[in-house]
């Protein structure tokens, strides 16, 4: 008994050990580091409108997570008692991107940075996100992570795709930094309500960039009207590229100011995020956001948002106990008679559709480079629609005003091959 308890002691002393050899070796910069093992993390999702079980068939073919890398820095002295900021970003390429730019703000600030490889613009939607979940849980598995200032970012197409994954799952992230690129809301209510309450979307484009003004004009004040916290950053004598130095510097000061109110969000709601130490089940998750819903629907000024939550969760996991639970209250309310919900949703309606007016508007009157000045017409006609529709609408006065003034500007930039009215 004794020996074998010595043996014991030695075989935990030697794990140990290695752990903090393995530890030591991933501290510094690593240009290509292997993933561990498969991610435990709900990447499908950012794919889909449900949360399956199993990976549907046919999605990844003969992928492997443990043959993906990705570029990696760590704190010279990361000290696993505290939990540390995370840049996990996005190359429109083959390789990883963006350390170099990003190295100065993450020794100064003890920013752990990862890039994977492998997953640029080339690679197939449902691979190119699994490698991006594959690298994310690899670093909350070995390092000691602060979701609330987690922040996936991204440069062109990377961007974008950084955007899609955050919109998605903003439980794993506290921000996104789509360089050079943007992207749009899910259509799903209760997802654009996580997104406004909890991500900070701190967009960066080059002043003579040719998205600029899909960036600038168009989607960071859309989701700036509609209540995200999304700020802009013209980058001056920049092109279509990564800036350095003090302008990440201020992105990075931005996205930390945003912190107190993400935690804060947390203890109110715990669901609202999950802990870079947790990996919740199906069933787990949709608990929390059942117990989430119903503290909801105990204020009148928060009932919308609750009943919104409840037809999410039947939606993305409609074999869990807490779909039928969902599905019986929300049933109750249906029964009701006072549904002043049904206002908020209207409201909420209106909201989005002036905000997408306004902005798209905006991009198409404004500069346009050669890449896309072809489709001002296109665009034109877009706004155009969605101004006669906020004008035949008539409850928000200084939109209609607004409306009316823009309607015929924009129908002389719509071609009359195209002209449907």
């Amino acid at each position: 008994m004794k020996n074998t308890s010595i043996l014991s002691c030695a075989v935990v002393g030697f794990l140990f050990c290695s752990q903090l050899i393995a530890e030591e070796s991933l501290r510094g910069h690593h240009a290509d580091v292997k993933v561990s093992a498969a991610t435990r993390l709900d990447w499908v999702f950012a794919l889909a409108n449900q949360s399956p079980k199993e990976t549907p068939a046919g999605w990844l073919g003969d992928y492997e997570s443990t043959k993906q890398s990705y570029e990696l820095f760590v704190p010279a002295d990361y000290n696993a008692k505290r939990a540390y900021p995370v840049i996990l970003f996005v190359s429109p390429g083959g390789r990883g991107t963006g350390y170099r730019n990003w190295q100065a703000v993450c020794e100064k600030q003890k920013v752990i940075f990862a890039s994977p490889h492998g997953a640029g613009n080339n690679c197939p939607p449902r691979q190119r996100v699994r490698i991006i979940f594959d690298v994310l849980d690899d670093i909350r598995r070995k390092y000691n992570t602060d979701v609330d200032r987690c922040y996936i970012g991204g440069f062109s197409g990377g961007g974008r795709t950084a955007c899609a994954i955050a919109f998605a799952l903003p439980e794993y992230f506290g921000g996104v930094i789509p360089v050079c690129a943007a992207g749009d809301l899910r259509q799903e209510p209760w997802l654009k309500h996580r997104v406004i309450a909890r991500l900070s979307v701190a967009h960066v484009t080059g002043e003579s960039d040719f998205n600029r003004g899909e960036v600038s004009r168009f989607r960071g004040p859309m989701l700036a009207e509609v209540g995200v916290r999304s700020r802009v950053w013209v980058v001056p004598k920049m092109g279509h590229g990564i800036p350095s130095g003090e302008p990440l510097q201020e992105v990075y000061r931005w996205l930390e100011s945003g912190v107190r109110d993400r935690k804060q969000l947390g203890k109110k709601y715990p669901a609202s995020r999950i802990a870079g130490t947790e990996t919740l089940t199906r069933a787990e998750w949709a608990d929390g956001l059942l117990a989430e819903a119903q503290s909801r629907l105990k204020k009148r000024q928060t009932v919308y948002s609750g009943l919104m939550q409840l037809m999410g969760l039947r939606k993305r996991w409609p074999d869990v106990p807490a779909a039928e639970s969902a599905r019986a209250i929300l049933l109750s309310f249906e029964s009701k008679r006072d549904r002043p919900w049904e206002q908020d949703d209207l409201a909420e309606q209106r909201k989005f559709l002036i905000a997408q007016a306004r902005a798209l508007d905006a991009y198409a009157t404004g500069e346009l480079p050669k890449q896309y000045a072809a489709r001002r017409g296109e665009m034109a006609e877009g706004a155009l629609k969605l101004w006669k529709i906020v004008v035949a609408d008539g409850s928000d006065a200084a939109a209609v005003a607004q409306g009316k003034k823009r309607i015929p500007v924009l129908e002389a930039l719509v071609p009359k091959t195209t002209d449907k009215k």
